[in-house]
């Protein structure tokens, strides 16, 4: 059986030279190269969709991949696909860049300038890793299916257009239809989520931030469930607190909530920062909330351009959602799809605080009543982005994009601005 491999090369002459020498491998299917790491985890994430056995069994990892840096791209991929082994090439063959490479998941580590010797002795030891891990998986491993779980993002135009209350609304809809549901505060300074569920926990995303392998039992110790059967991560009490999770470390909170439950709902909030800004690339689905009013929209669109700036997400893989909508407002659905260039979500969500009032004053939001008009949009809506499970019980099949993107630092993008 053919060795596949997926080369993953930024540079146009490592790709020449890499890929001649893979051709040559005895029983080698060099399958065309990648040249960033967001296509590298969309190519793993599409093919995975599919089923494991399409994904490659050996990717080649140059050490002048980007955006992300090679080590945590690495890391992503044997976070979210364990199937698959990774080998990283590096000018640096020293015992220490070998150790960060083995602590990050890679199973071999080949010196440039490749050799045909080194390099076949990898591709044939790491392939044989990966069948077998393969044979384990096709025998009853507890594993999601695919690339793991989907992931949700939910972040505003501007602090009050309902973010929160969206966010929550969304995961309680998913676990109601019995699927496996984390709902993350990433809110890190003025998180509200715990008040919205009058919730009380002294475990939060900031004990996370610190471990570099978040095993089940530590995720499980972090997050407190809910009485819906909702798994919550919450913001920390303190908010200062929230400079302590890096980007580096949202990142790696969100690949293991991935890897545990089904739909992932992140409450991003109105401020962008690292964390968020990770979150917001790895997402499958990014909602941005807004009100039909000038001052939020004009918030929608500045959020969606800076987001383009940074190479966090394009407009059109942006969704908006338009809360506290009414028929008689000037500013319409259609006309804040043109303004901000992005995707407009089918389900508006009407203008009824006096029906939520009372539940988010006593921090009950869970307790909505079924009968009413927000309640019922929000569910239309978690129904519309496909986090509601089939009525007879089947899951649905694609993703709302390829994959997750791996997430690059705000700071670095901003050329070491804070």
């Amino acid at each position: 059986m053919p060795t596949r491999i997926l080369p993953a090369v930024g540079d146009a002459d490592a790709v020449r030279s890499i890929t001649t020498l893979l051709h040559q491998l005895p029983d080698a299917e060099p399958v065309t190269p990648v040249v960033d790491s967001t296509q590298l985890v969309d190519t793993l994430a599409r093919l995975a969709a599919e089923s494991v056995d399409e994904l490659p069994e050996v990717v080649v990892v140059h050490e002048r991949i980007g955006p992300v840096p090679a080590l945590e791209l690495i890391r992503e991929v044997a976070l979210r696909f364990p199937a698959v082994g990774v080998i990283l090439v590096s000018s640096d063959a020293s015992p220490g860049l070998f150790s960060a490479a083995m602590d990050s998941g890679a199973r071999g580590l080949v010196a440039l300038p490749l050799s045909y010797e080194e390099l076949a002795s990898r591709v044939q030891a790491v392939a044989q890793w990966s069948v077998g891990v393969r044979r384990h998986l096709g025998h009853g491993a507890d594993v999601l299916p695919g690339a793991g779980g989907r992931v949700v993002t939910v972040s505003g135009a501007k602090g009050g257009v309902g973010t929160t209350l969206t966010a929550v609304q969304l995961a309680l809809a998913a676990q109601a239809s019995g699927r496996a549901v984390a709902l993350v505060d990433m809110d890190l300074q003025t998180g509200d989520i715990a008040s919205f569920l009058d919730v009380q926990f002294r475990r939060s995303v900031v004990d996370l931030a610190g471990i570099s392998d978040i095993s089940p039992r530590v995720l499980a110790d972090a997050v407190f469930r809910h009485d819906t059967g909702v798994a919550l991560l919450l913001a920390p009490g303190e908010g200062e607190r929230g400079e302590e999770v890096t980007d580096r470390a949202a990142r790696q909170i969100v690949s293991a909530l991935r890897s545990r439950y089904e739909v992932v709902v992140i409450d991003c909030g109105a401020q962008l920062g690292g964390p968020g800004a990770a979150a917001v690339e790895m997402a499958d689905t990014a909602l941005l909330v807004t009100t039909p009013d000038v001052i939020a929209v004009r918030g929608a669109k500045r959020t969606v351009r800076m987001w383009d700036r940074l190479q966090i997400r394009k407009a059109e893989e942006t969704t908006v959602v338009v809360n506290r909508h009414t028929r008689g407002t000037e500013i319409q659905p259609p006309l804040i799809q043109r303004i901000t260039g992005t995707a407009i979500a089918a389900t508006a969500i009407p203008a009824n605080f006096k029906e939520l009032q009372t539940a988010v004053d006593a921090g009950r939001v869970h307790t909505l009543d079924n009968r009413g008009t927000v309640k019922q949009a929000l569910w239309t809506l978690a129904g519309e982005l496909g986090l509601v499970e089939a009525p007879e019980g089947t899951r649905r099949g694609g993703r709302s994009r390829g994959g997750e993107r791996g997430a690059v630092s705000l700071r670095r993008r901003r050329g070491g601005g804070g």
